[in-house]
């Protein structure tokens, strides 16, 4: 075992979870284990206490970033902790209370439709956490309902009225699709599995970060490595998503995946080079660091990608 991994196993017992399961392989009986520490210790722990006697984390649903409910699930999800009684109950007051008439999730009482991006992490969440199959039929419809023309999605779709998809969008819509296919759920599953093809294509028609037309870098932001992502698109996002669903090997991820060695340090780690702004409930890494959580994420996309060329990264 090198001494990266073992740096990993010192990290927060969510971390040494993901750690043997995506790069270690461990058996079953031990990881088991290991998960059911995650919402008692560490930062699981924290994020359960924070919870309100309301049934919600900060004021509700989507209020405030990011100490709301909905990006603290989403914290919970990349977390891998069990479905436990607090965040079954506040998923199913989100379904009860911020339900849209057209079925998606709506961030505001106020909108008649919800945001994509935002039903896109609430399929993610909710499939990973195992809501019944027919409380998320109308969070897919809408999803279906709203791809766009070249194969991904747009959050401003019912705003703006845009002519090209959105990347943001499009990783937290793929995120969502994925882990309901992954869960086992079946609703419109061909049209699910098609919709998914388009808009993986539509990211790496983009190298997953660039101009299809110029080859120019799109935003310098995405060449950041970010964690917690929250809404915003990175490389390094893009590239666990495909390692995540057993994309095979594409040239076109060369650049991003080129990009995301280049970053890793003389210590073999990666560090996190930006935060989000706003309210948050604790700070699990600092920036500028090294990350436990991005060098796990590049760890596993290497191991996925990383035979193409030759790397520096120590084998596991």
């Amino acid at each position: 075992m090198n001494k990266v991994v073992e740096w990993l196993l010192d990290g927060d017992v969510s971390i040494q979870y993901s750690t043997k399961k995506y790069l270690l392989n461990t058996g079953s009986n031990e990881l088991q284990q290991l998960r059911k520490r995650i919402a008692h210790e560490g930062w699981g722990g924290k994020f359960l206490d924070a919870r309100n006697t309301k049934g919600h984390w900060g004021v509700d649903f989507y209020l405030p970033k990011w100490i709301s409910s909905h990006y603290t699930l989403l914290d919970l999800r990349y977390l891998e902790i069990e479905p436990v009684e607090p965040i079954m109950e506040t998923l199913h007051l989100i379904l009860e209370q911020s339900k849209a008439p057209d079925g998606s999730i709506t961030e505001s009482k106020k909108k008649d439709s919800g945001d994509l991006c935002v039903n896109g992490m609430f399929l993610n969440y909710a499939s990973f956490f195992g809501i019944p199959e027919d409380d998320l039929q109308s969070i897919v419809d809408y999803i279906l309902d709203n791809q766009m023309p070249d194969g991904g999605f747009n959050c401003e779709l019912n705003r703006k009225n845009p002519v090209h998809s959105s990347m943001h969008t499009t990783i937290s819509v793929l995120e969502g699709i994925w882990e309901f296919i992954k869960t086992g759920y079946q609703y419109r599953m061909d049209e699910l599995t098609k919709a998914k093809s388009k808009a993986e294509a539509f990211l790496l028609k983009h190298q997953l970060y660039k101009s299809c037309r110029s080859g120019e870098i799109i935003d310098k932001k995405w060449t950041m490595l970010s964690f917690p992502s929250r809404w915003r698109y990175d490389i390094l996002r893009a590239l666990v998503y495909f390692a995540d669903a057993d994309y095979p090997y594409d040239p076109r991820m060369d650049d991003a995946i080129d990009l995301l060695e280049s970053k890793q340090t003389k210590d073999d780690t990666w560090p996190v080079q930006a935060k989000h702004p706003g309210q948050i409930h604790f700070d699990m890494e600092k920036t500028g660091s090294p990350s436990r959580f991005n060098t796990l994420r590049a760890l596993r996309v290497l191991k996925k990608y990383g035979n193409r060329k030759p790397t520096r990264v120590v084998s596991l």
